[in-house]
């Protein structure tokens, strides 16, 4: 039985997996302890299963436990890798070198340290939303102390060649930070082998809770220092003070345990429904897809419908089919996707694009929904415009 609305939206968030969501539960009720009190049971088991789950998040991406820093969430991470990388090497140099398709997390932030005086130089995509190398090893200067690169594009899917563009950043004594909150959980992330110096990630796009993330930051071959951005009580390595959200990182390493086990499955069952949607889009009037269709994630297709309103086809598709007109942080702006633009493509298509982002739960059964209605959406809209 088809339950509708039919979701395609998950890289806004993902809905929590049931052993998730159990996992956490005696978290609120029985094991309801601060990790911190170091006095009683009660602090001591809260204080275990942080532990654990440090162990789960670390697991997943190749990181030591200690590397790993909880945060409310992937904004917070970049905010404490960028302000406090800069805080941390202001000795050696005042300039970072990232992509003008970036997430706004970080180009907001990019923009309030240019405010303090840092230099920040944005480079261009290409039209496939793949960055282009030679221009970053152009980019770097004597000052360079970062580059942030993201490591696969919320909107776009687009996964960027993170180890080349890490050993760049290695031969000029550079810190390579990304954020790869898309790709974790998704796709083999590895901080070793793609030479990740820091990297910022979440639950909720996982099928974990909503407010808790995390930060690796790497303690050897570099060891990275960071200036903490929020003071009091020295909580996690000193760099992320305050009470730690205890239910929602059991819920994080749980979220991570599971994605370790069936992520190459449900990265071949996304791709095939990804790939049969896309099919089917592009026999219809006007379509085309965005970005790289090589180098993406697995489960991510943006669309463009030449001569439709976007807006108006998520209005008509509003009841039954959740989809997105780009980034979640983004998408209530009326002013067209900075990122398609970067891409090349005008106002007008850049209005006409729209996101799908399928999940482990996503069904055959809903991808033929969302085909059919995103025909039949199409043929009354130009019906109207004809008549």
């Amino acid at each position: 039985m088809l339950s509708l609305p039919v979701y395609l939206d998950n890289n806004a968030t993902t809905p929590i997996d049931p052993a998730v969501l159990t996992a956490m539960i005696p978290f609120f009720t029985q094991h309801f302890g601060n990790a911190a009190s170091k006095n009683h049971v009660f602090g001591w088991e809260a204080d275990e299963a942080v532990v654990y789950a440090r162990e789960q998040v670390a697991a997943l991406i190749g990181a030591e436990p200690n590397e790993i820093i909880f945060t409310s969430g992937a904004t917070e991470s970049d905010n404490l890798a960028l302000k406090g990388i800069v805080e941390a090497y202001t000795g050696k140099g005042n300039h970072i070198i990232t992509l003008n398709t970036e997430h706004k997390a970080v180009l907001d932030t990019c923009k309030h340290l240019e405010k303090k005086g840092i230099n920040v130089t944005y480079l261009p995509v290409q039209q496939d939303g793949l960055i282009d190398l030679s221009a970053l090893e152009a980019a770097i200067q004597p000052n360079t102390i970062l580059i942030s690169v993201m490591y696969a594009h919320n909107e776009i899917g687009v996964i960027q060649p993170i180890s080349t563009i890490s050993a760049i950043a290695k031969k000029y004594g550079v810190l390579f930070f990304t954020d790869a909150t898309q790709a974790v959980g998704k796709i083999p992330v590895d901080v070793i082998k793609d030479g990740i110096d820091v990297m910022a990630f979440n639950a909720h796009k996982m099928y974990g809770p909503k407010g808790i993330g995390a930060l690796y930051v790497r303690r050897k071959n570099p060891r990275v220092k960071l200036i903490a951005q929020i003071d009091g009580g020295g909580h996690e390595r000193g760099m992320r003070s305050g009470t730690l959200n205890v239910p929602a990182i059991v819920g994080f390493g749980k979220a991570c345990a599971l994605c370790q086990l069936t992520m190459k499955e449900v990265a071949a069952t996304t791709s095939h429904l990804r790939n049969k949607l896309e099919e089917a889009l592009l026999q219809m009037h006007g379509v085309t897809i965005n970005g790289n269709r090589l180098y993406r994630l697995p489960h991510v297709c943006n669309a463009s419908f030449r001569n439709t309103d976007g807006e108006g086809l998520l209005m008509r598709f509003n009841k039954n089919l959740a989809v997105s007109s780009g980034s979640a942080c983004t998408s209530a702006s009326l002013e067209p996707s900075y990122v398609l633009k970067a891409l090349g493509l005008s106002d007008d298509l850049a209005h006409s694009s729209i996101r799908f982002s399928l999940s482990r739960f996503t069904t055959e059964a809903e991808i033929d929904f969302a085909i059919q209605q995103i025909n039949e959406t199409l043929q009354a809209e130009r019906a109207l415009r004809d008549i």
